[in-house]
């Protein structure tokens, strides 16, 4: 009897270990696969390297953004641009592996048209390297370049992307880094200790108070409060919950209305209206924004979770002027701008639109893919109505654009250094058509976002117009 239950015992263990090792594998073929396959350190990637020549990658009229030579019986990744499309295509490096677009497009990149292609090819003694796929990106290189001259030397970032389509034309971040090969060895280590951090696309991944453009979000949340025609008097500063908010200036605007407030940018007023708005739906706004979401996209993203619920009235109404608890990337605030713009409806942002060979045989399309509905269309329009005053005659003026009505909103966001604010400016155009939406940053300028970002995205939006990016 006692040999019996030792052996049930011992059976019984085998079992569960057997059952331990089913699941172990069964998740990893089921839910790790993917990265496992794309993972940098996967030695069969490399030695896939060694016998197909790596796709080319073009801009969306055709430019070469990052193409492979055969050396030898190596190959070798040249990036034409250097830094400029660093944080967006990425680096291809034995050393320092792959990211971005060369990471998570890495399978395409190396898929030859058949299973033949893969094998090596040898003629006079000279190894031939099968092709793979190439890219055909949404960027458009002379928006690109025109980014990073407008930003010249400061610390910031600009996207821009069709509010339509989430089809991005420019994600550009500065300080940059060259990636190619002979550079990021030479100058690994000074750009790896760097205090400014070159490697980090601050457009998606860096976070940051938002300042007053998280004013479109709350004046969202206050037009489904039922407060879209909320009047308050502004002497210029007020307190909620033993806290005072002032103004800029302390200007005091009287009697003002939820336009004025977007226009003037009034603390008073939106300090006042979150605690109208309440927790719950300043945070259901922001969630249906997506402010707190980890965006899907074609490089990594970050985002924190914004948690509202439990915050006293004076946190409250720091968050409702994009200050306190609440921290997002200049993504998140662009697709703000680009719902806004598409009846409140958030596309899916995407930046690679098909992979394809030679022949033109296309083996990937960037799906059409609803991100969120934020608000609903009337919602919208109340919003670009206020927006267009903001440029019209508001704090956003320098974002004024001939022929076309542009509707923005500033920001301007405290930070941990105390005098060296972050300025901001996201919009659309043109108002009544919308067919670019963006987010323009600088860190620590110390200056409005009126006065330092909404003159780059009038030029922006004037590059947009004379190019064909947008359509009278």
């Amino acid at each position: 009897m006692k040999l019996n239950k030792r052996i049930i015992t011992v059976m019984t263990a085998v079992l569960a270990l057997f059952l331990v090792i089913v699941i172990y594998l069964t998740y990893f073929t089921i839910f790790r696969a993917g990265d496992i396959v794309n993972s940098s350190y996967n030695q069969r990637v490399w030695e896939k390297e060694e016998r197909i020549l790596r796709g080319t990658i073009y801009d969306r009229s055709g430019t070469v953004l990052a193409q492979s030579e055969q050396e030898g019986d190596s190959q070798k990744r040249i990036y034409p641009y250097g830094k400029l499309y660093a944080h967006t295509i990425g680096y291809n490096s034995r050393t320092y592996g792959k990211t971005s677009i060369e990471l998570k497009f890495n399978s395409f990149l190396l898929k030859t048209q058949s299973v033949i292609d893969v094998l090596k090819k040898e003629n006079n003694d000279k190894k031939e390297f099968s092709s793979g796929a190439d890219l055909a990106l949404t960027l458009d290189s002379g928006m690109t370049k025109l980014a990073s001259q407008l930003l010249g030397n400061d610390n910031g970032s600009v996207v821009a992307l069709n509010p339509v389509t989430g089809e991005v034309y420019c994600l550009y971040s500065n300080p940059s880094f060259d990636p190619n090969e002979d550079a990021l060895t030479k100058n690994w280590d000074t750009l790896s200790g760097s205090n400014d951090a070159p490697f980090l696309s601050r457009v998606t991944q860096g976070l940051y108070a938002p300042g007053s453009t998280f004013k479109v979000i709350s004046a969202a949340a206050g037009i489904k409060a039922g407060y879209k025609d909320y009047i308050t008097e502004d002497s210029g500063k007020t307190k909620i919950g033993g806290k005072e908010f002032k103004n800029a200036g302390e200007k005091a605007y009287g009697n003002i209305d939820m336009s004025n407030a977007i226009r003037y940018s009034s603390n008073v007023y939106f300090t006042e209206l979150s605690e109208k708005i309440g927790n719950d739906l300043l945070q259901k706004t922001a969630d249906d924004f997506c402010i707190s979401t980890k965006i899907p996209f074609d490089i990594e993203t970050k985002a924190i979770k914004n948690k509202f619920s439990d915050l006293d009235s004076a946190h409250l109404a720091s968050v409702a002027i994009g200050q306190g608890a609440l921290q997002v990337t200049p993504l998140h605030m662009a697709l703000t701008a680009s719902a806004v713009a598409n009846d409140g409806v958030i596309m899916k942002p995407y930046i690679v639109e098909k992979a394809f060979y030679d022949g033109g045989n296309i083996i990937y399309k960037a799906p059409s893919d609803v991100l969120s509905e934020a608000i609903d269309a009337d919602t919208a329009n109340m919003l670009t109505e206020y927006m267009k005053a903001c440029v019209a005659s508001g704090t956003g003026t320098a974002a004024r654009v001939s022929g076309i009505q542009v509707a923005g909103k500033t920001g301007t966001a405290e930070n941990e250094r105390a005098g060296k604010t972050h300025a901001w400016f996201i919009g659309f155009a043109p108002a009544d058509n919308p067919q670019i939406a963006l987010c323009v940053m600088k860190e620590y300028s110390g200056r409005g976002g009126g006065s330092v970002c909404a003159p780059i995205a009038r030029r922006i939006i004037s590059y947009a117009l004379e190019n064909g990016l947008i359509v009278r």
